[in-house]
């Protein structure tokens, strides 16, 4: 399955060759945003981008970018991909039973 993942851009380089910071659900991750940066990388600044592969894919508007980000919280539950991703390859927490 191919997920793209909303985050916002909170850091650029000088030019789109330089890899940008975006916030995926409180992780920060490198991303190449040269596909979607059509003037000066500042403008991308509080954008919204569809994340896949480490390159943003697309600009989003913040109200689809959150409804997808709800989404994608609640399949995590039955689709450990997701949570996976979300939790920045972290395992799932272990519940403990008694």
């Amino acid at each position: 399955m191919c997920l793209g993942i909303p985050g916002q851009v909170v850091a650029v380089g000088d030019d789109i060759h330089q890899m940008a910071m975006v916030d995926v659900c409180g992780v920060k991750r490198e991303v190449n945003i040269a596909l979607v940066c059509e003037g000066s990388p500042q403008e991308m600044l509080g954008q919204w981008v569809l994340v896949h592969v480490g390159f943003a894919m697309s600009i989003l508007d913040e109200a689809e970018a959150k409804d997808t980000l709800d989404a994608l919280m609640a399949m995590q539950e039955v689709e450990e991909d997701v949570g996976y991703f979300l939790r920045n390859g972290e395992p799932a927490p272990q519940v403990s039973e008694k």
